[in-house]
């Protein structure tokens, strides 16, 4: 059930300040499971499930890292601005999908050839502005009948598939894995307590819907879910992320070397005496790198208690991410177990 839902949110397509593909697949899912639902002005979902008076706020963003059309060049190749945290040389020849008519147009992402490029060009790194996107056509009137034109959407195309065991790649598992985590915990949860589950926009350019949310909503504390950089593989070290895949979600203490979130010691205590109590397998995570919609939400008001949950997964803000589909179904019975009770607040 895990891997469906996971392949159908990772399959879909949707960049900051785009979402709405994800938000209908999430509707749908949710529909049975929740009370209300509702879109705020900024595109956040948030779905309700109604209980007493303490509330608890489930954050998951619905957005990927991406491309958007920035101009067309006289020829029809197009030049792109990033949206989130690309590394450049991982869009160099990538296949690419971009939304800008009734039917999605494909194009690759192209640039200088290494057959002639001179000893100079070989050492430098690639960057953005030396690619394009050609997507066939011989001038911008072409691209523009095909419905292609300045703030056009560009995503990658790429599918799930499985590999060995219960593991799994595709895109946009940053956060379609969280997306994953929210939508199945809502399908299992017995909770006395109101729980707002939301599925926020714009987390990969600023935490922008989680800020919002979070603020309309004003909950008593918040968990955020998301994925984490697990230290499993080479080209890095335990030092750097004492994370392992297989080996149940992190829990976080403080993320982003303290710039970030510096979690809530009564959120931690609560999860890990559940995982404790539960016999569920968990990890505990002090990271140096990035953060999440925690920060955001901690910081809001008055101040959200917080932490985040994450699930391990290698090769984030890239088309080929790899989780293990295990991990995912430990955070949620996490989640389930714990929202049967309340932080220590």
């Amino acid at each position: 059930m895990v891997r469906k839902l996971l392949q159908k949110l990772s399959n879909a397509h949707g960049v900051s300040g785009c979402e709405g593909s994800v938000s209908d697949i999430v509707r749908k899912e949710l529909k049975s499971s929740v009370d209300e639902m509702m879109s705020d002005t900024l595109g956040n979902l948030i779905a309700v499930k109604k209980g007493d008076g303490f509330s608890v706020m489930l954050a998951a963003h619905m957005d990927e890292i991406g491309l958007m059309v920035k101009y067309i060049d006289e020829k029809g190749f197009i030049r792109f601005v990033t949206l989130g945290g690309w590394y450049a040389p991982t869009l160099y020849n990538q296949r690419v999908v971009l939304y800008g008519g009734k039917e999605p147009v494909y194009g690759v992402v192209g640039g200088k050839p290494p057959h002639v490029m001179d000893d100079d060009e070989r050492k430098k790194p690639l960057k953005t502005e030396d690619m394009f996107i050609d997507i066939g056509v011989n001038s911008p009137e072409e691209a523009k009948k095909m419905g292609i034109g300045v703030g056009t959407p560009i995503t990658i195309d790429r599918e799930l598939v499985d590999l060995a065991g219960s593991r799994v790649t595709g895109k946009a598992f940053d956060n379609r894995v969280g997306v994953t985590q929210l939508i199945s915990t809502m399908q299992q949860l017995d909770t006395p307590h109101t729980v707002y589950a939301v599925c926020t926009v714009q987390e990969e350019v600023g935490l922008k819907g989680a800020r919002t949310s979070a603020f309309t909503l004003d909950p008593d504390c918040a968990i955020a879910l998301d994925v984490t950089i697990p230290g499993d593989h080479p080209g890095i070290e335990k030092k750097q992320s004492s994370l392992e895949m297989g080996k149940g979600a992190g829990i976080t203490i403080v993320d982003s070397s303290g710039r970030g979130l510096i979690a809530s010691r009564a959120m931690v205590e609560w999860l890990t005496e559940t995982a404790d109590k539960n016999q569920i397998p968990y990890q505990l995570e002090v990271g140096a790198g990035g953060t999440t919609d925690a920060t955001a939400i901690y910081l809001t008001k008055g101040g959200i208690p917080s932490t985040t949950v994450s699930v391990p997964t290698r090769y984030i803000h890239s088309p080929v991410e790899v989780v293990d589909l295990q991990d995912i179904d430990s955070s949620v019975s996490l989640l389930v177990q714990a929202l049967k009770g309340k932080p220590k607040l």
